[in-house]
């Protein structure tokens, strides 16, 4: 079976990888240039209609690549990103065991379940209901969905690392860890058990905000193939119309989703990594709702730290420390040209901060990033591109609202509310002093050569014509050190550097009294 699936997809998806592999091809080449952006898009949209047509793991595919743009071109992207996790529901009889399985029977475990689903989604579909008078919502995975999900998995694990390195030979480095990380995702999404403990972790870190309001989940009626929630009724964030209706502020809005999103990334490190339109509603005194935890993001604490300082750099409108921090962070290919990423970079600083940059030139520098980025791909860890992932859909709905916002003004708040400015300039005094330490053994490792130098010149024999000048030698080796490492910090923290390099004239000062006495 598997093999006669595995030659179904591959002829479905045919004609849509020799398009990407040609498109791809041109992109790069031409830099994005000179484009004709319909047909990528024309492309792009027989991509998403092949997905659609595969079934629920494709779907989840085209969601996952909509944020891969180290494998697809622009235009994909966007046509990519607008792909809903839609599917026509299964009748409510191939549901009911499901839910009477795992809960027990419905007539005495709910009042009632409403055998119309309000939505249906590629892994599982939505009920409304109530329970001892409570309205709520039963989410439950699709019939049949494990064996469905295993079988086309098994197909992608032969057909997507192909596909991909036909398509450029480069991807063959990104694409085993991407399709690994896929698979973890997946399976994380089909287990309630999971969704329920990232829902509770995150309504526990944002209990203090007034911003938004998370549903409470019913252990009691809740498995790992049923979830059972709080019923939380809401205008959808793009339904423009309903919200001005309502009198709500947009531009507030647009402000709280950012500030609410970014909190759970650099405060708390979980974070809600699919906030699509449809997860995301909006009450009548303004105040956001969130549905839908299978699909979260979790950073460890020192990737949380460095997207931090890369983000308090931006604020601080300093080039060099953003780019150490988009180094550190791995965003950056081994061989960069540091010059063109932090011109790139102060750019891109100007413009957040209100600044319009000269149009030529930022269109220069994006076309030779897009093109670095296309012909040297990167394997992005796979909770960075989660972070991606949820950064570029909160942007466009910031998009739909067309309101004045200044992400780099609430990117300062979120900082100062959440004190992480201390925690920033600790992370950065870390580095510092890390690069310091660096440059000084490396000075040091050349300490022997150094005296077999001053040794071997017989110009600076006088040096060793008393034994009490000899003092003089490691103390000009301690400070040259010190000096060196001083002097490559001073382009990533002038104050630093500064002081290094003063000190290290005083430490050559005072050997030379010694050596006097």
């Amino acid at each position: 079976m598997s093999n006669v699936r595995t030659i179904k997809v591959l002829i479905k998806l045919f004609p849509s990888i020799l398009a990407l592999r040609k498109d791809r091809r041109t992109w790069v080449k031409q830099e994005g240039k000179d484009i004709d952006t319909e047909k990528y898009r024309k492309n792009a949209r027989k991509v998403l209609n092949t997905f659609i047509a595969l079934g629920p793991v494709y779907i989840k595919l085209g969601q996952w690549l909509s944020s891969r743009a180290d494998i697809l071109p622009q235009p994909y992207l966007e046509e990519l990103a607008k792909l809903q996790d839609k599917v026509p529901s299964a009748p409510f009889e191939q549901v009911k065991p499901i839910i009477e399985t795992d809960i027990g029977p419905i007539n005495e475990n709910f009042d009632k379940i409403n055998p119309v689903p309000v939505s249906g989604a590629s892994l599982g579909q939505v009920y409304r209901g109530s329970i001892s008078g409570q309205q709520i919502v039963v989410k439950v995975k699709r019939p049949g969905i494990e064996k469905v999900v295993a079988e086309d998995l098994e197909v992608l694990k032969k057909i997507l690392p192909l596909a991909l390195r036909f398509v450029d030979p480069n991807l063959r480095f990104s694409a085993k860890a991407m399709l690994a990380q896929f698979i973890e995702t997946i399976h994380e999404e089909m287990d309630y058990t999971k969704e329920s403990s990232n829902l509770k972790r995150i309504k526990h870190d944002l209990e203090k905000s007034k911003k938004v309001v998370i549903p409470s989940v019913y252990d009691d009626y809740s498995s790992k193939n049923v979830l059972t929630m709080e019923y939380l009724p809401g205008i959808k964030i793009t339904n423009v119309e309903a919200l001005d209706e309502k009198g709500i502020d947009r531009q507030q809005l647009v402000i709280d989703v950012h500030k609410v999103f970014f909190t759970m990334l650099l405060r708390h490190s979980l974070f809600h990594a699919d906030p699509h339109p449809g997860n995301i509603s909006v009450t009548d005194d303004g105040k956001l709702i969130l549905y839908d935890y299978g699909m979260v993001g979790k950073l460890d604490n020192e990737t949380r730290l460095r997207l931090i300082r890369l983000y308090l750099a931006l604020v601080e409108k300093d080039p060099p420390r953003t780019v150490n921090a988009m180094n550190d962070l791995g965003m950056l290919t081994p061989d960069f040209n540091r010059s063109v990423i932090e011109k790139g970079i102060e750019l891109t600083v100007q413009a957040m901060h209100g600044k319009k940059p000269d149009e030529m030139e930022v269109q220069s520098l994006m076309e030779l990033a897009n093109k670095t980025m296309s012909k040297f791909p990167f394997v992005l860890p796979k909770n960075l591109a989660l972070y991606m992932r949820m950064a570029s859909i909160i942007e466009g709905i910031y998009k739909q609202h067309k309101v004045e916002f200044k992400f780099v003004k609430v990117l300062r708040e979120i900082l100062e509310e959440e004190s992480l400015i201390k925690d920033a300039y600790i992370e950065e005094l870390k580095y510092s002093f890390q690069r310091f330490a660096k440059s000084i053994d490396a000075t040091i490792s050349i300490a022997p050569e150094l005296k077999k130098f001053i040794d071997d010149n017989k110009s600076i024999q006088l040096l060793n014509a008393k034994p009490k000048t000899n003092i003089l030698l490691p103390g000009s080796i301690l400070s040259a050190a010190i000096f060196v490492g001083s002097a490559v910090l001073f382009s990533s923290n002038e104050g630093i550097g500064i002081t290094g390099m003063v000190g290290s004239l005083i430490i050559m000062g005072i050997f030379t009294i010694f050596r006097k006495k």
